[in-house]
């Protein structure tokens, strides 16, 4: 294809754009159970090792930790391929994959298929924020908020809760009860239910074979690794300076897919370890792409490597973002809540 007409319908018509990608929305089930393998065997591996090395000296195994939690997070992405119905041909074997791997990431997850499609259909739209999202105040309504209330976000802005607590409580607490679906039926409740028997049986039979105490010192530092690490993914792929959110009447599903989500430009070993997801842009515009054809897109759409794109020391920066500023519309950091903030009592 002539490359100002690629440029053209990247830059200037996201739907042409998005009927384009459909070329490569076919998963390859040869591919497919290939890297199911490389993922979930290397991680079993370097669970095992590092429960051989804590016998040898706890620190380490906690060497070894790292890598274990990558490859747990890459179990994440082929799990969420599977909610997509990218991962395999067919829907059956998307879901119960998906259903396994959830046990290994502490997920249920048809739940979670339900509320990321929420994410999906809504991300950018500033009327639908709470839904599969990190919660964000515009500067006028922490502005307007009560003391208490201005403290209270702060907090949960705050980098260690976000990307530490946080994450522990989502994946540890939160993913065992259908926080937000206890009356929608039957789905949230199986689902969830069902997730943690299976956890239960797992960890029950890992504590027979290698013992209480050690199980929970080499998997606990794991899974707190791999859920703060997931969440940091989440959270770069949204709140960047220049993201692109608006409300109802002006936000478009297409616009806000491939604006307002960025281009995680990661060094090719962390590419691979975080199945490209990095490519977050095109994801939203074409969520049914297997992860693993991402750089074919990137390949064959050159000018997609310049949209929202982030380096790893450029994201750092993002740690900073709280506030959505809707006169300049891009994220800002707390200072920017000035001194013009009203005032109001706590």
């Amino acid at each position: 294809m002539d490359p100002e007409v690629l440029h053209q319908e990247t830059t200037g018509d996201p739907r042409a754009l998005q009927r384009a990608l459909s070329a490569y929305r076919a998963p390859r089930l040869a591919r497919s159970v290939f890297e199911l393998l490389v993922t979930v065997i290397p991680f079993g591996l370097f669970w095992f090792l590092t429960w051989a090395s804590v016998s040898a000296g706890y620190w380490l195994g906690l060497l070894l930790v790292i890598p274990a939690a990558g490859f747990l997070v890459r179990v994440f992405m082929i799990q969420h391929d599977c909610g997509h119905g990218s991962f395999f041909p067919s829907r059956r074997a998307n879901d119960w994959v998906g259903r396994a791997l959830g046990v290994l990431t502490l997920t249920p997850y048809d739940l979670w298929r339900h509320t990321h499609a929420l994410h999906h259909a809504h991300s950018g739209n500033l009327d639908r924020a709470d839904e599969g999202g990190i919660d964000t105040l515009s500067v006028r309504e922490y502005q307007a908020q009560p003391r208490m209330q201005r403290l209270r976000y702060r907090l949960y802005r705050h980098p260690l809760i976000l990307f530490g607590l946080g994450p522990v409580y989502l994946f540890m607490l939160q993913n065992r009860v259908p926080v937000g679906f206890m009356r929608a039926g039957w789905m949230p409740w199986l689902s969830t239910m069902g997730t943690n028997a299976a956890i239960v049986l797992v960890v029950i039979a890992m504590m027979s074979l290698v013992g209480v105490g050690t199980f929970l010192l080499v998997h606990l530092p794991i899974a707190i690794l791999a859920s703060s690490i997931g969440v940091w993914l989440f959270y770069v792929q949204h709140q960047f300076e220049n993201t692109r959110w608006a409300h109802d009447e002006e936000w478009s599903f297409r616009e806000a897919a491939l604006y307002g989500s960025s281009y995680y430009d990661l060094p090719a070993p962390l590419r691979w370890m975080t199945a490209n997801i990095g490519v977050h842009h095109v994801h939203h515009l074409a969520s049914r792409i297997p992860f693993y054809r991402l750089p074919e897109v990137l390949k064959d759409f050159p000018q997609l490597r310049e949209i929202s794109r982030l380096t790893l020391r450029q994201s750092l920066h993002c740690a900073r973002l709280a506030l959505w500023d809707e006169e300049r519309r891009r994220l800002v950091p707390f200072e920017h809540a000035n001194a013009e903030a009203p005032t109001v009592r706590a």
